[in-house]
């Protein structure tokens, strides 16, 4: 029996260190642990969001294929963030400069929730950040309860 080949479509960003080679890596080790990219957007340099610092964001959107679960692509990732020299994720909204960050934005056209993991991500849908690398590699796409399109979910904040 063929395994069920899932699109992930991932939002990648780094504020610290040498943030283009940080997401170089961290797109090669996803690439070889989860799954084949399909698709890559070009880096968008950012502001951070939800916390002062000096430090400005590289910002990129991957599409990949994989066979993994959502929890498995959560785990794969947790573990690549770890090894890239990530010491902690954000809680409760509360935010900090990252050496790297990978999230998980859609998993299919799914929906999914648990303590560890809400798909689509849950404020993709406000953040610029997001939705402008997003829009470069899937401009059509219209995530899982909305009607309106990534490029028309961005035209909505600008």
């Amino acid at each position: 029996m063929t395994p069920q080949v899932h699109k992930v479509y991932l939002g990648l960003g780094s504020n610290q260190g040498d943030r283009q080679q940080n997401l170089s890596l961290a797109i090669t080790l996803i690439a070889n642990r989860i799954g084949p990219i399909t698709d890559q957007s070009d880096l968008f340099v950012t502001e951070p969001v939800g916390f002062k610092s000096s430090h400005l964001f590289y910002n990129m959107s991957i599409g990949l294929e994989t066979t993994l679960t959502a929890i498995e692509v959560l785990k794969a990732t947790q573990q690549i963030e770890k090894e890239l020299g990530r010491k902690k994720k954000s809680v409760n909204g509360i935010y900090h400069d990252r050496l790297i960050d990978i999230d998980i934005l859609l998993y299919d056209n799914e929906t999914f929730h648990s303590p560890s993991l809400t798909i689509p991500h849950p404020r993709m849908k406000e953040r610029r950040f997001v939705l402008e690398p997003l829009a470069q590699i899937a401009p059509q796409l219209v995530i899982p309860n909305e009607t309106k399109t990534i490029t028309e979910l961005l035209a909505d904040i600008c």
